[in-house]
Protein backbone atom coordinates (compact mmCIF):
# COMPACT_ATOMS: atom_id res chain seq x y z
CA UNK A 1 0.00 0.00 0.00
CA UNK A 2 1.24 3.40 -0.90
CA UNK A 3 1.85 5.76 1.46
CA UNK A 4 -0.80 8.80 2.31
CA UNK A 5 -0.38 11.73 0.59
CA UNK A 6 0.09 14.83 3.36
CA UNK A 7 -1.67 17.97 2.57
CA UNK A 8 0.39 20.81 3.14
CA UNK A 9 -1.06 23.16 6.33
CA UNK A 10 0.91 25.85 5.75
CA UNK A 11 0.82 29.03 8.75
CA UNK A 12 2.69 32.48 8.37
CA UNK A 13 3.87 33.15 11.49
CA UNK A 14 5.71 36.05 13.17
CA UNK A 15 7.88 36.69 15.88
CA UNK A 16 7.49 40.35 17.16
CA UNK A 17 10.89 42.49 18.79
CA UNK A 18 9.61 45.75 20.42
CA UNK A 19 10.19 47.56 23.79
CA UNK A 20 7.50 47.43 26.63
CA UNK A 21 8.21 50.13 29.11
CA UNK A 22 8.25 48.93 33.11
CA UNK A 23 4.44 49.69 34.61
CA UNK A 24 2.74 51.85 31.51
CA UNK A 25 -0.05 49.21 30.48
CA UNK A 26 -1.77 52.14 27.91
CA UNK A 27 1.81 52.37 25.84
CA UNK A 28 2.71 48.68 25.99
CA UNK A 29 -0.68 47.99 24.68
CA UNK A 30 -0.49 50.54 22.34
CA UNK A 31 2.74 49.07 21.20
CA UNK A 32 1.23 45.81 20.86
CA UNK A 33 -1.71 46.76 18.65
CA UNK A 34 1.05 48.40 16.46
CA UNK A 35 3.60 45.45 16.65
CA UNK A 36 -0.04 42.95 15.61
CA UNK A 37 -1.56 45.18 13.53
CA UNK A 38 1.70 45.46 11.29
CA UNK A 39 2.49 41.49 11.32
CA UNK A 40 -1.16 41.15 10.34
CA UNK A 41 -0.64 43.61 7.09
CA UNK A 42 1.97 41.41 6.24
CA UNK A 43 -0.18 38.30 6.27
CA UNK A 44 0.65 36.79 9.33
CA UNK A 45 -1.94 34.48 10.48
CA UNK A 46 -0.40 33.63 14.25
CA UNK A 47 1.37 36.41 16.19
CA UNK A 48 4.09 35.95 19.12
CA UNK A 49 4.56 38.70 21.46
CA UNK A 50 7.78 38.89 23.99
CA UNK A 51 6.82 37.78 28.11
CA UNK A 52 5.18 39.98 30.32
CA UNK A 53 4.73 42.50 27.18
CA UNK A 54 2.01 44.47 28.91
CA UNK A 55 3.58 45.30 32.00
CA UNK A 56 7.63 45.34 31.36
CA UNK A 57 9.44 42.93 33.37
CA UNK A 58 11.85 44.00 36.56
CA UNK A 59 8.97 44.69 39.06
CA UNK A 60 10.54 46.28 42.79
CA UNK A 61 8.40 44.53 44.34
CA UNK A 62 4.91 42.71 45.57
CA UNK A 63 2.87 45.77 45.20
CA UNK A 64 4.09 46.87 41.78
CA UNK A 65 2.94 43.92 40.38
CA UNK A 66 -0.02 43.99 42.24
CA UNK A 67 -0.88 46.79 40.48
CA UNK A 68 -0.20 45.77 37.16
CA UNK A 69 -0.80 42.11 37.32
CA UNK A 70 -5.07 40.63 36.06
CA UNK A 71 -7.62 37.81 35.40
CA UNK A 72 -7.32 36.00 33.12
CA UNK A 73 -9.72 36.18 30.85
CA UNK A 74 -11.30 38.69 32.20
CA UNK A 75 -8.12 41.41 32.44
CA UNK A 76 -7.74 44.37 30.48
CA UNK A 77 -5.06 42.79 27.86
CA UNK A 78 -7.07 39.51 27.35
CA UNK A 79 -10.44 41.27 26.54
CA UNK A 80 -7.64 43.84 24.37
CA UNK A 81 -6.07 41.24 22.72
CA UNK A 82 -9.08 38.69 22.63
CA UNK A 83 -10.51 41.54 20.76
CA UNK A 84 -7.42 42.03 18.32
CA UNK A 85 -7.37 38.62 17.40
CA UNK A 86 -11.10 38.61 16.36
CA UNK A 87 -10.89 41.63 14.63
CA UNK A 88 -7.92 40.60 12.52
CA UNK A 89 -8.84 36.67 12.41
CA UNK A 90 -5.54 35.42 13.20
CA UNK A 91 -4.32 33.97 16.42
CA UNK A 92 -2.13 35.91 19.23
CA UNK A 93 0.49 34.56 21.56
CA UNK A 94 1.14 36.69 24.22
CA UNK A 95 3.28 37.12 27.73
CA UNK A 96 1.50 38.78 30.44
CA UNK A 97 1.01 38.91 34.59
CA UNK A 98 -1.44 37.05 35.76
CA UNK A 99 -3.09 37.52 38.77
CA UNK A 100 -4.87 34.36 40.59
CA UNK A 101 -6.51 35.23 44.41
CA UNK A 102 -2.99 35.98 46.34
CA UNK A 103 -1.36 34.41 43.46
CA UNK A 104 0.77 35.86 40.31
CA UNK A 105 2.13 34.17 37.67
CA UNK A 106 4.34 34.80 34.57
CA UNK A 107 1.92 33.10 31.87
CA UNK A 108 1.13 33.74 28.39
CA UNK A 109 -1.98 33.62 26.75
CA UNK A 110 -3.35 32.31 23.34
CA UNK A 111 -6.52 34.07 21.70
CA UNK A 112 -8.05 33.56 18.64
CA UNK A 113 -10.66 34.69 15.59
CA UNK A 114 -12.93 33.47 18.39
CA UNK A 115 -11.59 35.36 21.42
CA UNK A 116 -10.06 33.58 24.37
CA UNK A 117 -8.35 30.20 24.11
CA UNK A 118 -6.41 29.25 26.97
CA UNK A 119 -3.10 29.76 29.08
CA UNK A 120 0.29 28.35 30.52
CA UNK A 121 1.97 29.68 33.37
CA UNK A 122 5.82 30.18 33.10
CA UNK A 123 7.22 26.59 34.62
CA UNK A 124 10.57 27.72 35.26
CA UNK A 125 11.48 30.82 37.43
CA UNK A 126 14.49 33.20 36.50
CA UNK A 127 16.53 35.25 38.93
CA UNK A 128 14.22 37.73 40.68
CA UNK A 129 10.89 36.48 39.25
CA UNK A 130 11.34 33.93 41.94
CA UNK A 131 10.50 37.01 44.71
CA UNK A 132 7.11 37.58 42.72
CA UNK A 133 5.87 34.62 40.81
CA UNK A 134 4.37 31.41 41.94
CA UNK A 135 6.04 28.74 39.66
CA UNK A 136 3.47 27.49 36.85
CA UNK A 137 0.78 24.61 37.46
CA UNK A 138 -0.82 23.74 34.59
CA UNK A 139 1.68 21.93 33.23
CA UNK A 140 2.22 21.83 29.38
CA UNK A 141 -0.79 22.49 27.46
CA UNK A 142 -1.13 21.91 23.71
CA UNK A 143 -3.31 23.90 21.99
CA UNK A 144 -5.65 22.84 18.85
CA UNK A 145 -5.74 25.51 16.50
CA UNK A 146 -7.68 24.31 13.45
CA UNK A 147 -4.86 23.87 11.54
CA UNK A 148 -2.60 22.31 14.10
CA UNK A 149 -1.64 22.49 17.56
CA UNK A 150 0.72 24.69 19.45
CA UNK A 151 2.52 24.50 22.67
CA UNK A 152 4.18 27.49 24.72
CA UNK A 153 7.11 28.07 26.50
CA UNK A 154 8.44 31.17 28.53
CA UNK A 155 12.16 32.48 28.21
CA UNK A 156 14.13 30.31 30.83
CA UNK A 157 11.65 26.91 30.26
CA UNK A 158 13.83 26.73 27.09
CA UNK A 159 17.03 25.73 28.96
CA UNK A 160 15.32 22.51 29.83
CA UNK A 161 14.97 19.64 27.14
CA UNK A 162 12.40 17.94 28.79
CA UNK A 163 9.78 21.26 28.25
CA UNK A 164 9.90 21.35 24.07
CA UNK A 165 10.45 17.14 24.45
CA UNK A 166 7.32 16.59 26.49
CA UNK A 167 5.36 19.53 24.37
CA UNK A 168 6.54 17.35 21.40
CA UNK A 169 5.30 14.17 23.03
CA UNK A 170 1.48 15.33 23.47
CA UNK A 171 1.43 16.34 19.99
CA UNK A 172 2.87 20.31 19.21
CA UNK A 173 3.86 20.83 16.18
CA UNK A 174 4.40 24.69 16.88
CA UNK A 175 5.97 26.27 19.61
CA UNK A 176 5.79 29.84 20.74
CA UNK A 177 8.01 31.14 22.83
CA UNK A 178 7.40 34.84 24.48
CA UNK A 179 10.50 35.79 26.06
CA UNK A 180 12.80 38.37 27.87
CA UNK A 181 16.22 36.86 27.33
CA UNK A 182 19.44 38.92 29.02
CA UNK A 183 23.20 38.15 28.22
CA UNK A 184 24.25 34.98 29.43
CA UNK A 185 27.94 34.68 31.12
CA UNK A 186 30.44 34.35 28.35
CA UNK A 187 28.79 35.34 25.56
CA UNK A 188 29.60 38.77 24.86
CA UNK A 189 32.41 38.04 22.27
CA UNK A 190 30.25 34.95 20.64
CA UNK A 191 28.96 35.41 17.29
CA UNK A 192 25.44 33.62 18.33
CA UNK A 193 23.58 33.70 21.58
CA UNK A 194 23.07 30.38 23.82
CA UNK A 195 19.69 31.01 23.58
CA UNK A 196 19.46 30.92 20.19
CA UNK A 197 21.56 27.79 20.20
CA UNK A 198 19.13 26.14 22.47
CA UNK A 199 16.25 26.72 19.67
CA UNK A 200 17.88 25.59 17.11
CA UNK A 201 18.83 22.49 19.33
CA UNK A 202 15.59 22.00 20.22
CA UNK A 203 13.71 22.53 16.95
CA UNK A 204 15.55 19.76 15.29
CA UNK A 205 15.85 17.32 18.18
CA UNK A 206 12.41 17.42 18.49
CA UNK A 207 10.86 18.00 14.27
CA UNK A 208 9.14 20.91 16.35
CA UNK A 209 8.86 24.88 14.56
CA UNK A 210 9.73 27.55 17.34
CA UNK A 211 9.11 31.03 16.91
CA UNK A 212 10.39 33.19 19.59
CA UNK A 213 9.44 37.07 20.19
CA UNK A 214 11.88 38.77 23.18
CA UNK A 215 12.15 42.23 23.60
CA UNK A 216 14.86 44.93 23.59
CA UNK A 217 16.13 48.19 25.40
CA UNK A 218 17.03 48.38 28.85
CA UNK A 219 14.67 48.23 32.03
CA UNK A 220 16.10 49.49 35.43
CA UNK A 221 19.44 48.91 34.43
CA UNK A 222 18.89 45.42 33.17
CA UNK A 223 19.80 45.03 29.23
CA UNK A 224 17.76 42.81 27.17
CA UNK A 225 19.42 40.80 24.00
CA UNK A 226 16.56 40.83 21.50
CA UNK A 227 17.90 38.31 18.75
CA UNK A 228 13.76 36.68 17.50
CA UNK A 229 14.14 34.08 15.40
CA UNK A 230 12.10 32.08 14.19
CA UNK A 231 12.89 27.99 13.06
CA UNK A 232 12.15 25.22 11.66
CA UNK A 233 12.11 21.30 12.30
CA UNK A 234 15.03 20.75 10.93
CA UNK A 235 16.50 23.23 13.33
CA UNK A 236 17.70 25.65 10.94
CA UNK A 237 16.43 29.35 11.42
CA UNK A 238 13.77 30.41 8.43
CA UNK A 239 13.58 33.96 9.77
CA UNK A 240 15.99 35.98 11.82
CA UNK A 241 17.64 36.23 14.56
CA UNK A 242 16.56 39.42 14.30
CA UNK A 243 19.04 42.59 15.58
CA UNK A 244 20.23 43.12 19.07
CA UNK A 245 18.22 46.50 19.45
CA UNK A 246 15.81 47.51 17.33
CA UNK A 247 12.05 46.72 16.87
CA UNK A 248 11.16 44.45 14.02
CA UNK A 249 9.03 41.90 12.78
CA UNK A 250 10.26 38.12 11.66
CA UNK A 251 8.06 36.69 9.00
CA UNK A 252 8.21 32.82 7.99
CA UNK A 253 5.82 30.59 6.12
CA UNK A 254 5.75 27.01 7.95
CA UNK A 255 4.07 23.99 6.57
CA UNK A 256 3.00 22.06 9.60
CA UNK A 257 2.28 18.79 7.69
CA UNK A 258 6.20 18.63 7.24
CA UNK A 259 6.71 17.79 11.28
CA UNK A 260 5.89 14.20 11.01
CA UNK A 261 8.64 13.55 7.78
CA UNK A 262 11.46 15.56 9.58
CA UNK A 263 11.67 13.32 12.78
CA UNK A 264 12.46 10.67 10.00
CA UNK A 265 16.20 10.57 9.76
CA UNK A 266 16.51 7.57 7.80
CA UNK A 267 15.21 3.89 7.32
CA UNK A 268 15.94 3.13 11.23
CA UNK A 269 15.84 6.36 13.44
CA UNK A 270 12.94 8.15 14.16
CA UNK A 271 13.44 11.18 17.07
CA UNK A 272 10.86 10.30 19.01
CA UNK A 273 10.78 6.95 18.23
CA UNK A 274 13.87 5.91 19.14
CA UNK A 275 13.84 6.89 22.54
CA UNK A 276 15.05 4.76 25.09
CA UNK A 277 11.73 4.98 27.61
CA UNK A 278 12.94 1.63 29.18
CA UNK A 279 16.21 3.13 30.79
CA UNK A 280 14.89 7.06 31.23
CA UNK A 281 11.77 8.63 31.80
Amino acid sequence: MSDPVLTSRNLTVAATQFEPHIGDRAFNLAAIDRMVRRAASEGADLVVLPELANTGYLFQSTTELATLAESVPDGTSVRFLASLSRDLAIHIVCGLAERDGDSFYNAAILTGPEGYLGKYRKLHLWNDENRYFAPGNLGLPVFDIGIGKVGIAICYDGWFPEVFRQLALSGAELICVPTNWVPMPGSESRDDTMSNILTKAAAHSNGVHIVCADRIGTERGQPFIGRSLIVGPDGWPLAGPASADREEVLLAVIDLSSVPQSRILNSFNHLLGDRRTDVYR
